[in-house]
């Protein structure tokens, strides 16, 4: 009897923690549309501070933040927002809208197309797609290998052999982006500059030469952290360090 009265409390338990979240952003939804945007932000970063993370929460934390003049926060949800949906249209034509404000205009440094073509496959899904991806293709690599074991004719081992390997080759393939998409999510190298000005050093220490000058709302990637500092890169090749206080990890 107690053994089921504590499995009880225990289901209860995760049944109501499970609802709680929904009912905030049911809640932060509804203050969205009201245009209390004010505690619909609150109540959007009270789901993420509980670990809670989705492309439609980001989204719509963003678009909050936007409309209340907050934009340097906008562009930092949004960025999360395509990190866990990077094909989204939505996303990226309001990341852009947004971006239009930011002081720096920065040219990225041009790429390979090889390399922009490689960025757009692993773009295509998450990781959990990829993942999935892999899977499925593991399991149908592995039915034709039962086929090519146990056909009757000669043709059919080897069209089963052919497509087999086919299967694995992208099996191999999924699973390696998949991890690819986890380690982005995982490592969260690039950061979105919140201070208003920003003296970047050519080292880590106040006395380092002062190299340039960035402002809110820049997308950095994080080299390398040393203390109280970070070696930043931007897109289009500099780099220096700044204080970390200066930005926010995406």
């Amino acid at each position: 009897m107690r053994k089921l009265i504590f499995i009880l409390f225990l289901l209860g338990g995760i049944i109501i923690a499970h609802a709680q979240p929904e009912n905030l952003l049911k809640e932060a939804n509804n203050l969205y549309t009201s245009n209390e945007f004010d505690k619909a932000i609150v109540a959007y970063e009270k789901i993420v501070n509980q670990g809670l993370e989705s492309p439609e929460l980001y989204f719509n934390l963003g678009n909050a933040c936007y409309k209340k003049g907050e934009l340097t926060k906008a562009i930092l949800y949004y960025e999360r927002a395509k990190l866990l949906a990077p094909n989204d249209e939505g996303i990226q034509f309001n990341l852009e809208l947004v971006n239009q404000f930011v002081v720096d205009k920065i040219e990225p440094l041009p790429r390979p197309f090889f390399l922009k073509w490689g960025q757009s496959i692993l773009n295509m899904f998450t990781s959990n797609g990829w993942a999935i991806i892999s899977i499925i293709t593991f399991i149908l690599m592995l039915a034709l290998a039962g086929l090519y074991v146990f056909a009757s004719t000669m043709q059919l081992r080897k069209l089963s052999f052919m497509v087999a390997i086919v299967f694995l080759i992208i099996s191999l393939l999924s699973f390696v982006l998949a991890g690819k998409q986890k380690a982005k999510l995982t490592h969260r190298n690039h950061a979105i500059i919140f201070s208003t000005t920003v003296t970047v050093k050519s080292s880590p220490d106040e006395s380092g030469t002062d190299l340039f000058v960035i402002h809110e709302g820049l997308k950095v990637e994080i080299k390398e952290e040393l203390g109280a500092w970070a070696d930043i890169k931007l897109e289009d090749g500099n780099t220096g360090w700044v204080k970390k206080g200066v930005f926010e990890r995406i």
